[in-house]
């Protein structure tokens, strides 16, 4: 690809391609929360299959289990074949087999379109950051990737809500949702040919400096922002995973309650995600970091006090809000780390932690949880946090980061 990435100088929702990518990154949260709200009826569908709990259940995970064994593979395919392609076939997929679930005969062929679903997940995903790096730098990049995350957040409410209208009228209907990625195709189209166009730019200028030597030593950072990455993630699903159990420990309707707890964490999360180009020009990356793991780490404190509404809410506000700053930093850490060449590698070893951490979270902290109650797993999550904050603010007195692109 180019170094040197175009821009038209117009605002982000103007650009096709950004807007095509936003869209995009909502794919992440519709692959596993879309038929949430219909597995109770999609399981009594089912009376004669004996594993129905088990299987039903599953199809909400699945997706995220290919993700982690196949992201990096399609990283390195999309670096091999280029970006726009893998994410053209990774959307078609995502149509293809999401919903397939709406006309498959049974349980087990379900769970294989849903694994399926994840191959397209990882290629989206992969794809995605990539194109982000290769069309985007400076500020852009940094108010793309905080308008990114403010469009997951709010799209969850979208696709849920709906999916749960159509689940009262059906529990096949909500697999019909995942059709709606095919909407996207003509955006992508230009995508394509710019890319075509910046590879054939990049040929040319790599064989006039053949004697240039290409970038080394991208591997072990990319591995450490990928492990932090994982770690972080596995803490910030204490939320979805386990709120619905600390609610019901302490006797509150965990429905309603995981609803409302939720529902503050990424309304508050996307709202602070639209000001993150603000907030990142004035403080930097590092202090991003730093700020954004301390308000999870006091989201987490709040919640260890006790389980009273104001602090239930408060708690998950402030979770929300500083993965909101964490989430867009790591993934602009990422591309910098990432050498024009191997951004779809970075890519896919990041997005394999992020779910990775997904898949972890609950095998991990579950256990302790059990052992020593939720109040002090969320101490020392919070505990843990803000030593990750302490370490984000440290690198503004010892080693200043600084983007290796102007803005």
């Amino acid at each position: 690809m180019s170094s040197q990435p175009r821009s038209t100088g117009r605002p982000l929702w103007l650009e096709t391609a950004a807007i095509a990518l936003l869209m995009t990154a909502t794919l992440k949260i519709m692959a596993n929360a879309t038929i949430s709200p219909a597995l109770p009826a999609l399981e009594a569908s089912f009376p004669n299959e004996p594993a129905a709990a088990y299987l039903t259940r599953f199809l909400v995970a699945a997706p995220s289990l290919s993700v982690v064994l196949i992201a990096p593979f399609a990283g390195l395919a999309a670096d091999r074949f280029g970006r726009g392609p893998l994410l053209l076939a990774g959307v078609l997929l995502f149509a293809f087999a999401g919903s397939a679930g709406a006309y498959l005969p049974d349980l087990q062929s379900i769970l294989v379109s849903r694994l399926l679903l994840g191959v397209a997940v990882a290629m989206t995903m992969t794809a995605q950051v990539a194109l982000v790096g290769d069309l985007f730098s400076g500020q852009r990049r940094s108010a793309f990737m905080g308008w990114q995350t403010a469009a997951i957040n709010f799209s969850g409410f979208l696709f849920i809500g709906f999916a749960g209208w159509l689940a009262g009228l059906s529990p096949r209907l909500p697999f019909l949702v995942y059709m709606l990625p095919v909407l996207l195709v003509p955006l992508l189209l230009p995508i394509l040919q710019q890319e075509r166009n910046t590879r054939r730019e990049s040929a040319a200028s790599t064989a006039a400096n053949a004697d240039l030597a290409p970038q080394k030593g991208w591997l072990v950072p990319a591995l450490a922002v990928g492990l932090l990455t994982m770690v972080t993630v596995m803490f910030f699903f204490l939320m979805p995973s386990q709120l619905p159990y600390y609610l019901d420990e302490n006797g509150i309707d965990s429905a309603s309650g995981t609803a409302m707890g939720l529902g503050a964490l990424t309304l508050t999360g996307g709202l602070v995600a639209i000001a993150y180009k603000r907030i990142s020009s004035l403080v930097g990356l590092s202090a991003s970091f730093g700020i954004g793991f301390v308000l999870m780490g006091l989201g987490f404190a709040i919640l260890s006090i006790d389980a009273l509404w104001p602090l239930i809410l408060g708690g998950a506000a402030l979770v929300g809000a500083g993965y909101s700053l964490v989430q867009p930093s790591f993934l602009l850490l990422a591309l910098q780390v990432a050498p024009e060449e191997r951004r779809g590698s970075v890519s896919g070893i990041v997005t394999t932690a992020m779910f990775l951490g997904q898949v972890v979270s609950p095998l991990v902290l579950t256990m302790p949880i059990q052992d020593f109650g939720f109040a002090t797993v969320y101490r020392g999550t919070a505990l843990a946090l803000v030593l990750f904050a302490a370490a984000g603010f440290s690198l503004l007195l010892f080693r200043p980061f600084r983007p290796r692109h102007a803005g």
